[in-house]
């Protein structure tokens, strides 16, 4: 079947939530993917920053069929090795030299859910205080243009009114502040605060880094106010930036940490790890998953941390990125006012709201790009993407905006 008829029966079969598909694609290798027409495209998403190690990496089909041959679901009445095995991973990697002690992972399927554990872990830290002091803590902080999810309650800890407006009231006692402004969060916090939730790097906002003063100040006054501090690295994590976890360049170490998208290689997998002291809050009954932790998932998962180590990724989508910018940089493009990001996630702005024309022009030109905001393309592509594969693109963009303004001019 063509794209066409497939788009037909999607039309016909699934719910109306994400509009027309762009494309049908039916396989990929590595960093491109072919759609169902036999056109090839490279893909500069990568399934909005999951695709880690591209499609069908050897070291993840190996893992999946090996376990699915075994055992592929049992619930978590009961354990997994593969689950054990890649809670210790997890801990490892998600503080350098290792988180500290009592530190403890909690498995998910997906970044809303992992966010949602943590929310959780927010609210019974603060009721177990207000049961001590007799002080409630009603009050949430979360950042300007953020996104955590859209289940209703990270729905509620996310900025974007047109995500919120059709599902509200959502849950109350969320604030937010403004990204970076250091006198704003030092206004806002005070002992009836709960909790703080970040994004180190803002992906869906247009990729937008959250300064290290700003992280370092909302670690130390979360401290003095007794409230938590969770650090979303759903988008950022996972060698996405060139760290392991992109708060690791601030120094702080939060009291959450929840991951998702590139941690299963495409698989569909999540964890929240609380660190310390937090990693005890959640007890037996407070917290569930039918799926979480899946022996399937969680061994694809051990085969992306175990290749992203052994294939030097974190150095490769360090010095790529750093490289690739610098190169978009360079071309000095009309309307192109910023090359941001740190990584392989990169934000590419414009002074003209022709992001969505590029991703069709991009498209067209055998290029999967995504437009973050009517003026920023993001590009958040598989940590195994080549320089001649970034530099095609980076040759490629002068046609692509010089097209897009042409159609830009004649709207």
């Amino acid at each position: 079947m063509n794209g066409r008829e497939w788009g037909s029966r999607y039309a016909d079969a699934l719910m109306n939530t994400f509009g027309a598909p762009q494309l049908v694609l039916v396989e990929g290798s590595g960093a491109r993917v072919t759609d169902a027409d036999g056109r090839e495209y490279l893909d500069l998403l990568g399934g909005i920053a999951v695709n880690l190690l591209g499609q069908a990496h050897p070291a993840v089909v190996r893992a999946v069929s090996d376990q699915a041959g075994r055992l592929g679901h049992v619930s978590n009445f009961f354990a997994t090795p593969p689950q054990v095995a890649l809670g210790e991973h997890l801990l490892r990697i998600v503080e350098p030299g290792g988180a500290p002690g009592g530190s403890r992972v909690f498995l998910t399927n997906s970044g809303t859910e992992s966010n949602e554990c943590a929310l959780k872990m927010v609210r019974a830290h603060a009721n177990a205080l207000t049961a001590g002091d007799g002080r409630p803590r009603p009050r949430i902080l979360a950042l300007e243009h953020a996104f955590h999810g859209r289940s209703t309650g990270a729905l509620a800890l996310t900025w974007k009114q047109a995500y919120r407006a059709p599902f509200e009231p959502l849950m109350p006692g969320v604030e937010f502040i403004p990204v970076g402004d250091i006198a704003a969060l030092e206004q806002a916090m005070g002992e009836d605060v709960a909790g703080v939730f970040v994004e180190p790097v803002q992906g869906e906002a247009g990729v937008h880094e959250v300064d290290d003063d700003f992280l370092l100040a909302a670690r130390r006054l979360t401290r003095q106010a007794g409230a938590l501090l969770v650090c979303d690295e759903v988008q950022c994590g996972l060698g996405r930036t060139g760290d392991w976890m992109a708060h690791h360049r601030s120094g702080i170490v939060p009291d959450a940490v929840t991951l998702a998208k590139g941690l299963g290689g495409g698989m569909p997998i999540g964890a929240c790890i609380g660190i310390g002291a937090a990693g005890s809050i959640l007890g037996p009954g407070m917290h569930g998953t039918t799926f979480g932790g899946n022996p399937v998932c969680a061994a694809a998962a051990n085969a992306v941390l175990d290749t992203v180590e052994s294939e030097g990724l974190l150095d490769h989508a360090e010095r790529l990125g750093r490289q690739w910018r610098a190169e978009l940089r360079d071309l000095d493009l009309p309307g192109l006012t910023e090359v941001r990001g740190r990584g392989l996630l990169i934000g590419v702005e414009f002074s003209a709201p022709i992001a969505p024309l590029l991703v069709s022009a991009g498209r067209e030109a055998g290029f999967i790009l995504n437009a973050a905001t009517p003026t920023t393309l993001r590009l958040a592509p598989p940590l195994v993407l080549t320089a001649t594969q970034a530099r095609s693109f980076t040759e490629a963009l002068p046609g692509l905006v010089a097209s897009a303004q042409r159609q830009e001019g004649h709207r």
